[in-house]
């Protein structure tokens, strides 16, 4: 029961942290901000996580584990509310644009002339603060919230499950939330691509009067419900724990000889506290506990390697989204792009006194897009709201240019069949990483809780936690947003100047930076991982030896009869018996015919004659009938 509640907890998570990644590029354009900034409020997940997980985890431990995973589940959804209610305190979305949303208005408009008219008097009147312009404080509040409410759920759910689950059990239980929780991401992106298909303003706003779709860079969806729909699901996935026990029965097969496998830690139920402990005396022991954690060679390498590797995937995850969509979703190549531009204050538009600033995109016949249908020499205008064509636009090349008949439309210009080829191959490419990335989960998990004592165990995963997301994924998505921004082509304007958000970035440069980042911390962390397999490799060899040399020990032991009168004996000091380290079988009385000889132990097990002759356990009691007879032995013998 507690698996099936804690896989839900972690879909619900992952539901919400997906959404949250898949709604950055609305966020950003609903707000007007810089990728950088996006990325700061991405970061704030990780702030919120960061002020409690080292708290939760030592002292979570030795309280009641599932109440306080079913509290966090509540924070989780009041944050995921918190993060939408900005859009119901914000007025109405209103886009850049130069087109008028009136029918009658939008019929034979001189591009050239009466646009620019309009956007000198538009300047003049809205150049105020628009209401609501600082509500992105409440989505980044909201999403700290959710961090806080997600800090007690990995740490003390592996905790628990590892605790009262048989060891050869508890890799399964992981696996278990690895794979479910998988599920959480595919149904985020999901929403995420439901919610970025309606408009922010639906039910208030007549749809088909709107002069962008979609695909435009102006565009921006309904983020905000999906956040909603989040907060139920992670309001539901909390109820569970609240009827959870605190502790489960012991099971047996846990007790057995089972170490762990890293310097012979020997694996047990580490029982919480008694609710009679004083808070004082757990927190003595957070700074020894600490230290013993971090001179575990294997425990700090592999925190070393996750630094590295939740860089790059909080980075890629972060702007996944964006990048697909400016990658391979855009309308317009940069090529196309450029193109367009040059006829910047051009010959064929002079008369039009166009700006620069001005972001209408327009695509011609020849599949160039242009920033406005004025910077294009359009003249006149047909059609309403996104339907609307401008006609006899001077600027348009053809090769056969005919006097009056080249046209644009609203919307940069679809991309090439390339793109979608190239399309296919980058998420066959994502889908094969992803898949072997989440292969390291559950090995990293059992490896940590493996190699540490097990009332260490929410201390080990916390401090994990904590490090991974102070080094990784706070820093992350600001570099990674900084280095973006670095790439833009077109930057929007706000009312009253400014920079507002990218509309267009440099394709190349966007990839080459983007996956470069990401291909070089990968990398590096992949040296980590492989000195932790051999420092792995090494201590197995030494427990396997150790575990050999007791097998033969107690092999040979089985081979000696016991208590028999005038034989062996397992307690008296006579040097038949002596092996290096301890006697654990000596001869009691030394009958008529026994041999003087001595046998040691050797490293792999076996056992050799001081005289040379090498000897298993079987062959010596061989030896023995020979040299002191049957009646030495005794009938068993």
């Amino acid at each position: 029961m507690f698996v099936m509640s804690l896989s839900f907890a972690y879909f619900s998570k992952a539901l919400a942290g997906t959404y949250m990644k898949s709604s950055i590029t609305q966020i950003e354009r609903r707000f007007d901000l810089p990728s950088s900034t996006v990325g700061l409020i991405d970061v704030s997940f990780e702030m919120g996580n960061l002020l409690f997980l080292v708290l939760v985890s030592h002292f979570g431990a030795n309280m009641h584990r599932p109440r306080l995973i079913g509290s966090g589940c509540f924070l989780m959804a009041v944050g995921s509310a918190v993060t939408g209610l900005p859009h119901f305190f914000m007025g109405r979305y209103r886009y850049e644009t130069v087109i008028t949303s009136s029918l009658n208005a939008s019929v034979n408009v001189v591009a050239c002339r009466d646009i620019i008219m309009q956007m000198t008097v538009i300047a003049g009147l809205d150049c105020v603060k628009e209401h609501g312009s600082n509500m992105w404080v409440y989505v980044f509040l909201g999403n700290a919230l959710r961090g806080i409410g997600e800090t007690p759920v990995t740490p003390l759910g592996i905790s628990y499950i590892d605790d009262f689950a048989k060891a050869e059990s508890s890799a399964f239980y992981i696996a278990c939330l690895q794979t479910i929780a998988l599920l959480g991401p595919m149904f985020g992106y999901l929403l995420g691509s439901m919610c970025a298909k309606l408009y922010v303003d639906i039910g208030f706003v007549n749809v088909d009067g709107l002069a962008i779709t979609p695909k435009d860079a102006r565009w921006v969806g309904a983020w905000w419900l999906g956040f909603f729909v989040s907060a139920t699901v992670t309001l539901l996935a909390g109820i569970p724990f609240w009827f959870l026990p605190r502790s489960l029965p012991k099971q047996e097969a846990v007790h057995k000889d089972n170490p762990g496998f890293c310097h012979g830690v020997q694996e047990a139920v580490a029982h919480p506290a008694s609710p009679s402990m004083k808070l004082a005396d757990i927190a003595k022991g957070f700074l020894p506990s600490l230290k013993r954690l971090l001179g575990t060679p294997a425990y700090f390498l592999l925190l070393c390697g996750s630094v590295l590797k939740f860089n790059s995937l909080t980075g890629l995850f972060t702007f996944k989204a964006k990048y697909m969509e400016q990658q391979f979703g855009q309308s317009a190549s940069r090529a196309n792009f450029l193109l367009g531009e040059r006829t910047l204050f051009s010959q064929c538009n002079l008369g039009c006194v166009c700006s620069a600033a001005e972001w209408e995109p327009v695509c011609s016949d020849n599949g160039i897009t242009y920033l406005s249908p004025c910077l294009a020499g359009c003249t006149s205008s047909t059609g309403y709201g996104k339907n609307t064509v401008f006609h006899n636009c001077s600027c348009v090349l053809t090769p056969s240019p005919v006097e009056g008949r080249t046209s644009v439309s609203l919307g940069q210009c679809p991309r090439g069949p390339q793109c979608s080829r190239t399309f296919t191959s980058y998420m066959a490419v994502s889908v094969l990483s992803s898949f072997i990335n989440s292969l390291g989960v559950t090995p990293a998990y059992m490896v940590i809780i493996r190699c540490i004592n097990p009332e260490l165990k929410a201390l080990a995963l916390g401090i994990q936690t904590l490090v991974i997301r102070t080094l990784g994924g706070i820093p992350a998505p600001v570099y990674f947003g900084a280095l973006i921004d670095s790439t833009c082509l077109k930057w929007g304007m706000k009312k009253c100047g400014g920079r507002g958000a990218c509309r267009l970035y440099d394709s190349d440069m966007y990839r080459v930076i983007f996956l470069g980042l990401v291909t070089c911390l990968s990398g590096c962390s992949y040296f980590f991982a492989i000195a932790v397999i051999v420092l792995l490799r090494k201590q197995f060899r030494k427990e396997d030896i150790k575990s050999l040399q007791k097998t033969k020990r107690d092999e040979f032991e089985l081979q000696v009869p016991k208590g028999q009168p005038d034989g062996w004996s397992e307690a008296c000091p006579a040097p038949l018996g002596q092996w290096e380290g301890e006697a654990d079988i000596t001869c009691s009385q030394m009958p008529k015919g026994c041999p003087s000889a001595e046998w040691d132990q050797k490293g792999e097990g076996t056992f050799e004659q001081v005289h040379g002759q090498e000897k298993s356990g079987q062959q010596l009691r061989s030896y023995l009938h020979r040299t002191a007879g049957p009646e030495t032995l005794g009938p068993q013998g």
